[in-house]
């Protein structure tokens, strides 16, 4: 085994251990969890076993194992970026709504507070009652 594999292993394995940390925490749905357990699962047999990339390739018609790998990790992160984009779309739509309400509710509460102020000016104080 290289020092490159070792590596790899050592960092996958870290990977795993922060996907458990976050499903723990609830930071990680569980399908979320389970795709990133079969990319980190897919990343160590292709670590372990790099033959199996190379057969891959072969099948496929591509010339090396790790042009595959590399081709399906670009086609990995396009699909995350995709999901984040749609993430980030999904939270300007929310904030918007948001702003909206607020700002209408702090208008509603200004004008009752106006209102209020106006009735309370336009009453006749106590002292002028006594007299």
């Amino acid at each position: 085994m290289s020092i490159v594999q070792v590596i790899l292993i050592v960092f996958i394995i870290f990977a795993v251990s922060r996907a458990i940390l976050r499903l723990r925490q609830g930071n990680l749905t569980a399908l979320g969890f389970a795709f990133w357990m079969s990319i980190w699962i897919l990343a160590l047999i292709g670590v372990v076993f790099p033959e199996i990339s190379t057969d891959i390739a072969k099948f496929l018609g591509i010339g090396r194992g790790v042009d595959v790998i590399i081709y399906l990790s670009i086609m990995v992160l396009y699909y995350l970026v995709f999901r984040i984009y749609i993430i980030i779309e999904d939270l300007r739509q929310e904030i918007t709504k948001l702003v909206s309400s607020l700002s209408i509710e702090n208008e509603r509460l200004i004008n009752l507070i106006r209102n209020s102020r106006k009735s309370k000016s336009s009453r006749p104080s106590k002292a002028s009652n006594k007299k």
